[in-house]
């Protein structure tokens, strides 16, 4: 069986043969933070592959809001080159729900949590508690928080 994280790695030494700078860098870097995080703690271990999937989406979204900072700060050339990066992560991730997708599945919860009597502010956490199991991974927090708080004010 091949962990996610040696598929990195097999495919970082097949982007050094095939000398892609970016997508070789890109994985070395995120290997890096994946080893990072193994030695994190109190004792060396492996990270599951649902925690590779939670370095490899802090290291893409860290690409994205560098390439929008880098965006508004008018370097459109390193805006580019996060925006690359983030994109050879994301073929490691599962697939980003769509808008309508999250909204109808941030629309159930909360029908569930007004049904459990949350209402008002109070129903933002309680929405959440129902919407971030079902969406972990495919949907990013801010994401998800913004369309809860678009559904409880319309």
């Amino acid at each position: 069986m091949t962990t996610l994280k040696s598929k990195l790695q097999e495919d970082l030494n097949a982007a050094i043969k095939e000398r892609d700078e970016l997508r070789s860098s890109t994985l070395r870097l995120t290997l890096a933070a994946i080893t990072k995080e193994e030695v994190a703690g109190k004792e060396k271990r492996e990270l599951s592959d649902d925690e590779v999937l939670k370095v490899i989406t802090k290291e893409a979204k860290k690409r994205r809001e560098a390439a929008d900072a880098f965006a508004q700060g008018g370097r459109a050339e390193s805006a580019e080159r996060e925006k690359a990066e983030g994109e050879v992560l994301a073929e490691y991730l599962p697939k980003q729900l769509g808008d309508d997708e999250l909204n109808d599945i941030v629309a159930q919860a909360v029908e569930e949590a007004k049904a459990a009597g949350a209402e008002g502010p109070r129903a933002m956490g309680a929405v959440m508690k129902i919407v971030n199991p079902k969406v972990a991974g495919l949907a990013e927090g801010g994401r998800v928080a913004a369309a809860v708080k678009k559904l409880l004010a319309g």
